[in-house]
């Protein structure tokens, strides 16, 4: 979908445009599938406190720690190359969770960047034009399930704002997805399209929806070529 980027909560209108309005893109609850989504074995993953080094500092913070993860490295440096809308010290945290967030649900950092990179361009204040949100691009209704059966704090649709929480969902709802269909191409059709309306193509012997696929795996190569070119560091 790439980055759908507005300022303000659109919240409401969106929502009801894309249960109501037949909107065609970004991600479908499962319950507006007539199914619900089947979390009971996906716990939260523990919070971790440690910054990366860039080489720079803030006028008024602590120099960062040192990091020797590469992963860890390679996001911080896609995110400092981005308008982020965070500030430095959340860059960090999101870089630290988006790796942590990968490893915990069995998937490369590198894969999780790449939807960040295409579903909001890393901009943490991103709304799509169906009501999708974050860095991520979730719908409220989606997140708000997935918070309740991670018990993970949830405030409302402006929660998807807090971008720790946001890839935490994001990463869990893939997982999701690629156990339900056993693979990651249907699996991001469906982060896409709706679990729903896959189901209903493969019902239908049609094939899988490709365009949002190809992109996920061509910044998928970016960013995993971005992480090869990454100096090495000394401990």
């Amino acid at each position: 979908m790439g980055a759908r980027i507005a300022l303000g909560p659109m919240l409401l209108a969106g929502a009801f445009y894309y249960f109501f309005g037949g909107a065609s893109t970004t991600h479908v609850f499962a319950a507006m599938d007539a199914q619900r989504l089947e979390l009971a074995d996906v716990s939260a993953a523990p919070t971790q406190t440690h910054a990366l080094d860039t080489g720079e500092s803030d006028e008024g913070e602590s120099d960062e720690v040192v990091s020797n993860d590469t992963d860890e490295r390679a996001v911080l440096a896609f995110l400092r190359s981005r308008h982020t809308g965070l500030a430095r010290h959340d860059e960090l945290n999101v870089a630290r969770t988006v790796v942590a967030e990968a490893r915990r649900n069995g998937f490369d950092p590198a894969l999780v960047l790449a939807v960040i990179q295409v579903e909001s361009g890393g901009y943490n204040l991103a709304v799509s034009h169906v009501g999708a949100m974050g860095l991520m691009q979730l719908l409220p209704a989606t997140a708000e399930e997935l918070a309740n059966r991670l018990d993970l704090d949830w405030r409302g649709p402006d929660s998807l704002f807090d971008p720790v929480l946001n890839v935490k969902l994001g990463t869990t709802y893939l997982k999701h997805l690629s156990d339900r269909y056993g693979d990651m191409t249907t699996a991001l059709a469906a982060y896409n399209w709706g679990p729903g309306r896959i189901d209903k193509r493969i019902r239908k012997g049609s094939g899988l929806p490709l365009i949002y696929t190809n992109r996920i795996m061509q910044a998928r190569e970016l960013a995993e070529a971005r992480r090869e070119a990454l100096p090495t560091t000394q401990s």
